[in-house]
């Protein structure tokens, strides 16, 4: 059984698995264990499954139970924290995959708010409640992206931490100094974790973590990141300030164009070029070329050597 994780330890870099696509979007198992293999001894601070650039929304729930005993058997082997991710856009059908997502001791649960209507403070609150007394004794940790629906203000998290004690952690876009210091104020001892390419400046305002798309684009080059900031934080900076010009230059015109998260992310794992996960994103959502990152893959080398630490 996996520890079961606290807010304290709840720190760094943490790697997800995509799913590598057959051409009739069955999932390749084959590829799929060998990149868990790769994220395995990458050196991550731990491997989570089910997010957005996981597709979880796209997985039947059989898919969905065979990706929760692949990683728990691995990371088991290996003493490596996980967390699996038991989001749905319906509350009842992510209330059992929290139920089945515990039955495999993971260090934490992931969720999502409900998503086809808004929610209250208070439904908000009622819908933790319930879904940290499915999870009990894993703690659970809440995936607020940009994108969803109900966006928790950081001056809710004071009730939501009285009312749901097992929550330890947040996944959430970040924001400027200000918003912060509000965090600081409202989330007590919450781990915040922000987006990969955010991290450096992240960690100097208080945040504990990240849930990376630096680790879809090199997990060994995402820690060996890690690593920069904590032993030269300007340095560091100065590597975030290039990731974030790279992908202003040439991953966030491909937003602009509509291409969605998971086949951003997907983008970046076959830039990267570090497992066979392909670009194939789930029907009916559009996949980018894969021989646009082929192309490239030399830029992204020299721009954040830093991130290739194999050279």
């Amino acid at each position: 059984m996996a520890p079961a994780l606290r807010s304290a330890d709840l720190r760094g870099t943490w790697g997800t698995l995509l799913l590598p696509l057959r051409a009739d979007d069955t999932i390749n198992w084959g590829q799929a264990a060998h990149a868990l293999d790769v994220l395995v001894a990458a050196g991550l601070d731990g491997i989570y499954v089910h997010g957005t650039a996981g597709e979880f929304h796209t997985l039947s729930e059989d898919e969905y139970d065979r990706i929760n005993e692949l990683v728990a058997d691995k990371c088991r082997c290996h003493r490596l924290p996980f967390q699996i991710g038991a989001g749905h856009m319906s509350a009842q059908i992510c209330l059992g995959r929290v139920h089945r997502a515990r039955a495999v001791a993971p260090s934490a649960v992931q969720v999502t708010l409900p998503d086809w209507l808004p929610l209250s403070r208070t439904e908000v609150i009622r819908f933790l409640v319930g879904i940290a007394s499915a999870a009990d004794p894993v703690p659970l940790v809440l995936y607020n992206p940009p994108h969803a629906k109900t966006q928790v203000a950081a001056d809710s998290y004071a009730a939501i931490r009285r009312e749901v004690p097992s929550l330890i952690g947040i996944k959430v876009a970040g924001g400027d100094a200000a918003w912060y210091a509000a965090m600081r104020e409202h989330a007590g001892d919450l781990a915040i974790f922000v987006p990969g390419h955010g991290l450096a400046t992240g960690l100097l305002h208080g945040a504990a973590g990240s849930y990376s798309n630096m680790a879809a684009l090199n997990p060994a080059g995402a820690v060996a990141w890690q690593r920069v900031m904590v032993e030269d934080p300007g340095r560091g900076l100065d590597v975030e300030r290039r990731i974030q010009r790279f992908l202003a230059e040439h991953v966030d015109p491909l937003a602009r164009q509509g291409f969605g998260n998971p086949a951003l992310d997907k983008f970046l794992a076959h830039l990267g070029n570090w497992a066979e996960i392909g670009t194939r994103v789930r029907w009916p959502y559009d996949s980018i070329d894969e021989s646009l990152a082929e192309r490239l893959r030399p830029i992204v080398r020299t721009c954040l050597p830093e991130l290739f630490p194999d050279g």
